[in-house]
């Protein structure tokens, strides 16, 4: 017997967190199938205004046992429409692994029959996008509380795009250098980075055009 749970019976879950979310002031929802080979995925996706993530996360978390945070991209719009000049995506699992009991020393791996999982232990992917209106300071609540994940991905996206994450303890640079200017963001598209040398990889007007005290010297 394979071990994977049907498409149909995620699909089964994924409508029913839609429902029950379909409630919710600014959220909408639709389930998305993704075919990898033969296997078909069912993909809940989830468009929620900014003033309204909070709590849809929270419910996520404690009804729909939503339990791990993959990954949070933010992407700069200059060119769309002023309501979605600003957008973060964050992708979920419900991967349906609790902790197994420790037996004598040692951790007994549980294996479960597929067929019988039902509920909010059916795994399943969730993205949820988020849109922010045209502004000089992008903003979104933090999750770091919630999923433990969000913690180092709220971190590169703000540091990449600059999309802040109000609530979150102890945000800093992660991928840019410590004594990047204020304000500067790789990711947003005002920046036109040019990449024609390694060494010189940012514009002149950023005022972050500068070599390394090594360069040249025999190493």
């Amino acid at each position: 017997m394979g071990k994977v749970v049907s498409s149909a019976s995620q699909r089964e879950s994924a409508e029913e967190l839609i429902s029950d979310i379909a409630s919710m002031n600014g959220v909408e929802a639709e389930v998305v199938e993704r075919k990898s080979g033969t296997k078909t995925r069912n993909i809940v996706r989830i468009i929620c205004k900014p003033e309204n993530w909070r709590k849809l996360a929270k419910r996520m978390k404690k009804k729909h046992k939503i339990d791990y945070c993959s990954m949070i991209t933010g992407i700069h719009w200059p060119e769309a429409t002023p309501e979605k000049n600003w957008e973060v995506v964050y992708h979920f699992l419900r991967t349906g692994i609790t902790n197994p009991p420790v037996i004598q020393g040692m951790i007994e791996p549980i294996i479960l029959d597929p067929t019988k999982v039902q509920g909010n232990k059916i795994p399943l992917e969730i993205e949820v996008k988020i849109f922010i209106p045209e502004t000089r300071e992008p903003m979104v609540d933090s999750i770091q509380d919630i999923w433990i994940g969000a913690d180092w991905n709220e971190k590169e996206t703000w540091d990449l795009v600059g999309i802040g994450f109000a609530g979150h303890i102890g945000m800093r640079r992660v991928l840019q250098p410590h004594e990047t200017p204020a304000g500067f963001h790789p990711l947003q598209k005002q920046h036109k980075l040019r990449y024609h040398d390694f060494e010189e990889m940012y514009d002149d007007a950023q005022g972050f055009l500068r070599k390394p005290q090594d360069a040249g010297k025999i190493k």
